[in-house]
């Protein structure tokens, strides 16, 4: 399931981000050759002809036409669009991405982190709409449940089985005590220090018994049982109301995004967790018990992640594409094709180099090939 729905999720990614580019370029008169839902090779296509008949094209043979195929590819991960000139090629024909004006080019490649950060706002507010847990602060709320929002690594509670999401309804030291609050629960477990005892967790539709000892001394940063607990209630928000606060939950996320860069930017890079396809993979399979509205923030969060990283003025990158199409303005003529080639090629070696690297580091760091194994 975690392996599903990551893949659902990064292709929504890149086929709306794909899907600007591709509905920005149209607008201003730039032919694209192809837009493909996953990457080739071609299952089949469609397209219109020259008599405005839509024909269908099975597998990856050419098909001599001046009009947008279609297709659905192979590799269902996300999506991809060929504008015409992207590549430097056709200067002097008018639906060129080459002829174009230097504002319309940079729409066109911008176009793609806009809908990225699009799609983080209706993901945000939907999740608002539907109903999204906030935290309280009345010791006893009606209606609101203690729910585990931090297991530490190693902790007793990991031991127990204790996961992210679980609402802890009653303890058990020989007689049933029902939590009301978060402190009933850090009371029952000081109470109960370097003994065993039995909580009562709520996930979905089923009540389990998990039983582990809470450490008799506190490690640092961590209780006696190594979890976080929050008090929350369920609020849901009316259509404006949600569109509202999806744009406040955005400019949160760009803020904590901003201060991140810059941590990564000066060097200060205690408390950033750089992580890749693999991370992202494992943090999937993390919030899916946390229930849909919790897979909708996950999604929206990484989709602005995607737009800021492309927006940066690095080579190979939309905003280091852009960066070329500034200097080009500012010295009054296009940088020579084969240095803005040169760079882009770099640019693009250096991001692969760092993807092998932060993916090397992701199966280290989250044990993977001791879980391969333990298949076998």
């Amino acid at each position: 399931m975690a392996i599903i729905i990551f893949i659902l999720i990064l292709g929504l990614l890149v086929l709306v981000h794909e899907l600007g580019h591709f509905l920005v370029a149209k607008r201003n008169g730039i032919t694209s050759h192809e837009f493909g839902f996953g990457f080739p090779p071609r299952v089949f296509g469609v397209y219109r002809n020259e008599k405005g008949k839509w024909k269908f094209v099975r597998g990856s043979r050419d098909v001599k036409t001046k009009n947008t195929i279609y297709s659905l590819n192979w590799f269902p991960i996300g999506g991809f669009v060929k504008i015409k000139g992207e590549d430097g090629s056709g200067q002097n024909e008018p639906d060129s991405f080459a002829n174009k004006s230097a504002w319309a080019r940079i729409k066109v490649l911008l176009a793609g982190v806009i809908m990225n950060f699009v799609l983080a706002w209706v993901l945000f507010s939907i999740g608002f709409m539907i109903g999204t847990y906030q935290e309280v602060s009345e010791t006893d709320a009606p209606g609101s449940k203690i729910l585990v929002n931090m297991v530490a690594e190693g902790s007793p509670a990991q031991s127990m089985g204790l996961r992210l999401g679980d609402e802890l309804v009653f303890g058990m030291d020989g007689e049933k005590v029902e939590f009301k609050t978060v402190k009933d629960v850090q009371d029952f477990i000081g109470l109960h220090k370097g003994e065993e005892i039995a909580l009562g967790v709520q996930r979905e539709e089923e009540t389990v018994e998990l039983k582990g000892v809470p450490r008799s001394e506190s490690v640092e940063n961590q209780g006696a049982l190594g979890i976080g607990l929050a008090q929350v209630e369920i609020v849901r928000y009316s259509f404006f109301q949600a569109l509202y606060y999806g744009l406040v939950e955005m400019k949160n996320v760009f803020i904590l995004m901003g201060i991140t860069i810059k941590e990564l930017f000066v060097g200060q890079t205690a408390g950033v967790d750089v992580t890749g396809i693999i991370g992202i993979a494992v943090y999937t399979g993390q919030v899916i018990p946390l229930g849909i509205v919790q897979i909708l923030r996950f999604a929206a969060i990484l989709s602005i992640n995607l737009g800021i990283i492309n927006a940066l003025p690095f080579p190979a990158l939309d905003g280091g594409r852009v960066l070329f199409i500034l200097i080009e303005k500012i010295k009054g003529s296009p940088v020579s094709e084969k240095i803005e080639h040169a760079f882009h090629m770099i640019g693009f070696m250096l991001l692969i180099f760092l993807m092998v690297v932060v993916t090397f580091k992701d199966i280290i760091r989250f044990e993977i090939l001791d879980k391969i194994k333990g298949i076998f």
